[in-house]
């Protein structure tokens, strides 16, 4: 079963850029958010995201992973490939 992969993100964030290289260079699929001035948008994000309001907030599966920096720590330590089996 092919994971679902769903990533909140501004347009000009470096760290949502970022995020976004390490899915695609993956090969993953993921649904894109785009949640530039639509607060609306952004408090949907935050409740499921435990009130973190920053971008990008991704999630696997329904679960919350976190942002880029947390992306990244998971793909060092190798646990991102077993969450997107």
């Amino acid at each position: 079963m092919k994971p679902t992969v769903e990533i909140y993100t501004w347009d000009h964030c470096p760290y949502c850029q970022r995020a976004i290289q390490l899915l695609d260079k993956k090969g993953i699929k993921y649904n894109r958010y785009r949640i530039d001035g639509d607060e609306i948008a952004r408090e949907k994000m935050a409740v499921r995201a435990n009130a973190r309001r920053t971008v990008p907030q991704i999630f696997i599966n329904d679960k919350h992973i976190g942002g880029c920096d947390d992306i990244h720590a998971l793909e060092e330590k190798g646990e991102l490939d077993r969450l997107l089996q």
